[in-house]
C-alpha cells in the first residue's frame, strides 16, 4: 500500500515528527484513494455516465482537548510537509518529538474482497444490465409509466500511520443499485423506490439481484393503489423486520456514540451499566458482516473492526468509541472512528446497527394486537440526537385489527422518543433481517452504514397520516 501512495516508513515517521513538533500529544496520517463510477438509466436509455477520483492525505494532531487538522490533495513531499506543519500549529512551544522507532503493523479483518474486480469491466456490460432490468420492471405491471435506475461502483485504498508507530491499510469495493418507478391507474399515480448496496466487485451484477429488485419495487408500488390512510392516535405499533432498523440507528444508536456522551448531550450519558429496556433486547453495532455495506476491515484510525454489544440483555454495556473518546474514558476503542474522506477528522460513527433475535414469532406478535398498525417500508425522518425525539415517514404498512392485517396503509407518520420506544418494546421476534439498502448516515459527514431489526412490538407510539 505504501508503494501505491509513493511513501515509505521513513517519510511517514518524518511527517509525524513534524506534526508533533509543536508539543502535540498524538498525531496520525490518513492516506486515501477512491475511484467512483456512476451510470444512470432514464426514459428507457442510458442518460449519464461519470467517473470521480479522489486522492490525498489528512494529518491530525491532538494536544489536550485541542485538535489540529489539515490535508493535502497530493502526496508530494512539500505539500504533505506543509499540511503537517499546519496541523501542528494548534500548540505553542517548539518541542520536537522523536520519530516513532518501532513500527507495529495492524492486521485488518477480511470481510470483503481486496481486489478491484471492477477494473477492466466494459461499460457495455453495465449498460446491458440496466437495460434488461428496465425491461423486466415494465413487464411486471402495465401501469408502470417511468423507471429510473442508478448504478455506482467504487474502490477505495487507505493507509494509516500514527505517532505510536501503528501502521494499517485497507482496500475494498462498494457497489450500489437503485431503482425508482412511477405507475398510473386512471387518475391515480403512485411511486416506489428500492436500493441494494454491498461491498462487492462485479459479481454484484447478477440476474438474481435484478429479478429480486424488479419484483420488489413493482410489488411496493402496486400495493399503494389499494392503500388508504390511517386515523391518527397513540396505539401499539408492530415494526417489520429489516428496514425498521433505521429508526434504531437514528433515534437510539446515535445516542450511544461516545462524542455525544462526552458532551453530555445524550440521554444515555449516565446510563452505562444500567438496565434501559427489556431483558429480551440486545443491540449490536457490527463492522464484521461479510460483504455488508456498513462493514470495515479496519476503521479510519487503524483500529481493527469488531462486533460491539451496546445493549446486552437490556443493560447498556458499551458506547461506540474512536481513539479520542476511548482515551478519555480509559477503555479500548471499538473500531468506530470513521470519516467521510481524508479531508475530515474521524469521529465515532455506527457501522451495521441491529437488534438481535428474541423468542417470539412475527405471527404471534401481530395476533397479540387488538388495534394498531404494522409498519413496513421506512423512509426518511427527523431526530433530535441528544434527547432522541423522532418523527419518521413510513411509505407503507397495514392496519392491525383483532390480531390480523386487514387493510393496506400508505403515507404514515410515526413519532415518539427513541429511548422510551426502546423501553416500550414488549415483544421481539426471532426473524432479524439486515436491510441491505443504500443507507448513508449524515452526522456531520457522510458514511455508508446499514441497519436491521427483527419484528418488534412497541406498546405505544403516536401514529398519523401525512
Amino acid at each position: 500500500m505504501m508503494d501505491f501512495f509513493n511513501v515509505n516508513i521513513e517519510m511517514l515517521q518524518r511527517l509525524v515528527a513534524i506534526a508533533m513538533g509543536r508539543g502535540g500529544d498524538y498525531a496520525d496520517l490518513f492516506f486515501e484513494y477512491s475511484a467512483l463510477d456512476e451510470m444512470q438509466l432514464m426514459d428507457r436509455k442510458i442518460s449519464s455516465v461519470g467517473r470521480h477520483i479522489d486522492f490525498g492525505v489528512g494529518i491530525r494532531v491532538l494536544k489536550g482537548e485541542q485538535t489540529g487538522y489539515a490535508y493535502a490533495e497530493s502526496t508530494d513531499w512539500d505539500k504533505m510537509e506543509r499540511a503537517a506543519a499546519t496541523a501542528a500549529a494548534i500548540a505553542d512551544g517548539s518541542i520536537h518529538a522523536p520519530l516513532p522507532v518501532n513500527v507495529t503493523r495492524i492486521v485488518p479483518g477480511a470481510y470483503y474482497p481486496a481486489v478491484n474486480s471492477w477494473e477492466g469491466i466494459e461499460s457495455t456490460r453495465k449498460m446491458d444490465f440496466l437495460l434488461r432490468m428496465n425491461d423486466a420492471v415494465y413487464a411486471l405491471d402495465g401501469r408502470i409509466t417511468n423507471v429510473v435506475e442508478s448504478l455506482t461502483n467504487s474502490f477505495e485504498r487507505t493507509l494509516f500511520f500514527n505517532s505510536l508507530g501503528e501502521l494499517a491499510g485497507d482496500s475494498g469495493p462498494m457497489a450500489s443499485l437503485s431503482v425508482s418507478v412511477v405507475a398510473q391507474d386512471g387518475s391515480r399515480r403512485e411511486n416506489a423506490s428500492l436500493s441494494r448496496s454491498f461491498r462487492m466487485g462485479d459479481d454484484f451484477l447478477n440476474d438474481g439481484l435484478m429479478s429480486e429488485m424488479a419484483s420488489e419495487v413493482v410489488k411496493r408500488c402496486s400495493m399503494l393503489f389499494t392503500a388508504g390512510t390511517v386515523k391518527g392516535g397513540t396505539m401499539p405499533v408492530v415494526m417489520n423486520a429489516g428496514g425498521s432498523g433505521i429508526l434504531l440507528h437514528e433515534a437510539i444508536g446515535h445516542a450511544f456514540e461516545a462524542d455525544f456522551i462526552r458532551k453530555g448531550t445524550s440521554i444515555f450519558t449516565d446510563s452505562l451499566g444500567k438496565k434501559i429496556c427489556s431483558g429480551s433486547i440486545s443491540v449490536v453495532d457490527d463492522g464484521t458482516i461479510p460483504f455488508n455495506r456498513g462493514s470495515i476491515n479496519v476503521d479510519d484510525e487503524g483500529v481493527p473492526s469488531q462486533k460491539t454489544y451496546m445493549v446486552t440483555d437490556g443493560v447498556l454495556t458499551s458506547f461506540l468509541h474512536d481513539r479520542v473518546s476511548a482515551a478519555h474514558y480509559g477503555v479500548a476503542p471499538t473500531g468506530n472512528g470513521r470519516r467521510e474522506s481524508f479531508r475530515c477528522n474521524p469521529i465515532p460513527r455506527m457501522r451495521a446497527t441491529y437488534m438481535e433475535n428474541g423468542d417470539s414469532t412475527k405471527e404471534d406478535i401481530i395476533a397479540s394486537v387488538r388495534k394498531g398498525v404494522f409498519l413496513d417500508t421506512f423512509s426518511n425522518g427527523q431526530v433530535q440526537i441528544g434527547a432522541g425525539d423522532f418523527t419518521f415517514y413510513v411509505k407503507s404498512g397495514w392496519m392491525i385489527e383483532n390480531g390480523r392485517l386487514t387493510r393496506p396503509l400508505k403515507d404514515i407518520n410515526v413519532s415518539g422518543n427513541g429511548p422510551q420506544a426502546l423501553a416500550d418494546i414488549v415483544a421481539v421476534a426471532a426473524d432479524c433481517a439486515i436491510d441491505n439498502g443504500k443507507w448513508t448516515c449524515g452526522k456531520e459527514q457522510y458514511c455508508p452504514v446499514s441497519c436491521g431489526m427483527p419484528t418488534v412490538l412497541v406498546s405505544k407510539l403516536a401514529v398519523g397520516g401525512v
